[in-house]
């Protein structure tokens, strides 16, 4: 069984989910990593394919291009045809990021192939999986109807990265680009921070509905300084307006798998632990020790927020300095 698995990079930087997608695409094709290929697409992304060795590729289809430097979608749909048509996969795989939900959807098209999205379960067969719907209310089981090549993209964070197998050898993938005239960038505007987002950052300190202002995420701020992590938030906090959406955590916001996952006055609802439970260390402080959340955490603090963060900040400035 073949999978071609799309590695998303952005400026330059490969995506950490695009081992997600390979380790489950090494799990599919039987752990024989001759039956699993990576697409690569970018300008000057050449060096990012020794990223992708030991991760279950056997092959990696570079497509380089100066017009690929951006994300455009005429451009890179072409490439992952050409890739589809050079590997001849039963299945291709890919995350559903922003980027990955606009490429399989035109993919889809482009290929007259059927498509399951944000998939948090894939069977071995292939022959389809479970998502969730209605904001994250019910777990759909879905599958495909046809025996031909069925497209999928995985829910990030929530599947396992295990490195395996595969030397990764590249070869150049000629494609054939769209008239820049149709869509070309013109300009990119990023944010000020320079955090890395939620679903890429290793370490998050998440805040709920108990800090009881915008003001005081000061205190989050402040450790997550000291620690180098980017401040979340639960959908409490955000509806409470004292926190941002795109800081918000759960089945509703970003699903995240950080390496600490420190949770500071959130009581653990089943939508946000939808969203972090996969985290590698989790540190829940909540004066509640009935709280949800400790049920999941590696360590709890039954405590005041305001006097705990504050602590911990100090002890881990200590640790660091």
């Amino acid at each position: 069984m073949k999978v071609l698995v799309f590695c998303e990079q952005r400026d330059g930087k490969l995506k950490s989910h695009s081992h997600e997608a390979l380790t489950v695409a090494h799990r599919l094709a039987g752990k024989q990593a001759g039956d699993v290929a990576a697409v690569l697409a970018g300008s000057g992304v050449a060096s990012l394919a020794g990223e992708l060795k030991g991760w279950g590729a056997g092959k990696v289809y570079l497509a380089e291009a100066s017009q690929l430097g951006h994300y455009n979608p005429l451009h890179y749909t072409s490439a992952m045809e050409q890739a589809v048509k050079q590997w001849q996969p039963q299945l291709v795989l890919g995350i559903a990021s922003p980027m990955g939900r606009d490429l399989f959807a035109r993919l889809s098209a482009r290929l007259k192939a059927p498509l399951l999205t944000d998939l948090v379960e894939i069977k071995d067969d292939m022959s389809g999986g479970t998502k969730p719907m209605y904001a994250g209310k019910v777990l759909a089981s879905v599958r495909y109807k046809n025996k031909g090549l069925r497209l999928a993209t995985l829910r990030p964070n929530v599947f396992a990265a295990t490195a395996s197998q595969g030397d990764a050898q590249t070869e150049a993938l000629s494609v054939s680009l769209a008239d820049e005239r149709l869509l070309k960038t013109l300009e990119v505007r990023k944010g000020k921070s320079e955090k890395p987002d939620l679903t890429e950052a290793a370490r998050i300190v998440s805040g709920g509905r108990s800090l009881g202002s915008a003001d005081n995420f000061a205190i989050l701020n402040e450790c997550a300084e000291v620690l180098g992590a980017t401040v979340g938030a639960s959908r409490a906090a955000v509806d409470s307006g004292y926190a941002r959406h795109d800081m918000q955590v759960g089945q509703t916001g970003k699903t995240v798998n950080p390496n600490l996952y420190i949770a500071c006055g959130i009581s653990g609802s089943i939508q946000h632990m939808a969203g972090m439970r996969t985290s590698k260390v989790i540190v829940a402080v909540n004066t509640d020790p009935e709280a949800p959340i400790f049920s999941v955490a590696t360590y709890g603090i039954v405590a005041d927020l305001f006097e705990a963060v504050p602590l911990m900040t100090k002890k881990f400035k200590a640790l660091l300095d």
